[in-house]
């Protein structure tokens, strides 16, 4: 349990009161509205829905594709090993062996490298949901002790012998709304740090794609083994 997970139950009740004074609308003007736009959500799902995402799944994910590597090493191996051929069908099993150790593991283009970008991938990304998670929780804790919560809870408190509606409309609307751009403001910016970590990774996680070796022009005789 992290700094978020503490502070889901008193930060998520506090925005879903904000979400309902918003949803009657926010000041004109205010900084909350290009944010609203950007995310085309309330803070109050928004941050319910980060709440659930964790590190832990992708940095596993991670050591899993890096443990797929040793498959391909054995392989490796195995193709370079010594053949005590000759002849044109020798040659032609020494071009393809060539080919597929090069598209096996060597370079970032090959299949050993695809999934070294695959396992830093998901490091960069548990990185970032760790990052971000904390970045969270630090405006959470603000807000939750911010004069503009005690304005909110007021204004959505219900008064003993009402009929269980709010004892106020428009109070409160304006603190909701500074609430919401605090919240929002560092989501987009969490949000902008996953687009770029994309764009980044996006060129090493492309397909590898198999290119096989020109085809010789000689007919394949009968391989002899050396010595014979």
């Amino acid at each position: 349990m992290d700094a978020l997970d503490r502070l889901a139950e008193p930060g998520l009740d506090l925005l879903r009161r904000v979400d309902t004074l918003l949803a009657a609308g926010a000041p004109d003007g205010h900084r909350v509205w290009p944010l609203l736009r950007r995310m085309q959500v309330l803070p109050g799902e928004a941050v319910r829905n980060f709440v659930d995402l964790h590190p832990a799944p992708l940095a596993g994910a991670g050591h899993g594709v890096r443990r797929l590597v040793r498959g391909y090493d054995e392989v490796s191996a195995t193709l370079t090993d010594p053949v005590l051929w000759s002849g044109p069908a020798a040659s032609a099993y020494g071009q393809a062996r060539t080919a597929l150790l090069h598209h096996l593991d060597e370079g970032p283009d090959s299949l050993v490298g695809r999934l070294e970008s695959t396992a830093g991938y998901a490091d960069a990304l548990a990185a970032w949901v760790e990052g971000s998670r904390l970045a969270l929780a630090r405006a959470l804790a603000d807000v939750i002790r911010s004069a503009e919560a005690v304005a909110v809870v007021a204004a959505t408190s219900v008064s003993v012998g009402t009929t269980g509606r709010s004892t106020s409309g428009t109070p409160g609307g304006v603190e909701a709304a500074e609430i919401a751009a605090r919240v929002l403001a560092v989501l987009c910016v969490a949000y902008d740090g996953a687009e770029t970590i994309l764009r980044e990774w996006a060129p090493s996680l492309a397909e590898s794609r198999w290119r096989a070796p020109a085809a010789e022009r000689t007919r394949y005789d009968t391989p002899t083994r050396v010595g014979w």
